[in-house]
């Protein structure tokens, strides 16, 4: 009995292979901050700094803003009286703050700016 035709089979394969290899070609988080394509926002996520980012690109920061989310999340909910505000504040400090010089974050009003 098969549980698959042989086009599905193939298909997943090859999703499989691409999957796979996608490391292979992925950017790292610092290696986007070097190049000026992201930075450190206010909130405590990655922003997007760039005019035209790629699909890559947009798939990293949105993986690891939800990563940084559940971890935020976790650690408001096993500290009495915190909230997911004031955690995502507190993590944008010290990620600004260990910023490189040269790199970009956000300023009070918002604007993307190199850090000195």
């Amino acid at each position: 009995m098969r549980l698959f035709p042989k086009s599905i089979l193939a298909m997943l394969m090859l999703a499989a292979s691409l999957f796979a290899a996608a490391p292979a070609f992925a950017i790292d988080l610092d290696s986007a901050k070097a190049q000026g394509l992201v930075g450190e926002q206010l909130t405590g996520y990655v922003g997007i700094v760039t005019a035209s980012p790629t699909p890559e690109l947009r798939t990293m920061v949105n993986d690891i803003n939800l990563r940084r989310r559940a971890s935020y999340q976790e650690i408001a909910a096993k500290t009495a009286g915190a909230t997911l505000n004031a955690v995502e504040k507190l993590a944008a400090e010290k990620l600004i703050a260990k910023t490189p010089s040269g790199q970009y974050v956000q300023n009070a009003s918002g604007q993307w700016v190199k850090k000195p």
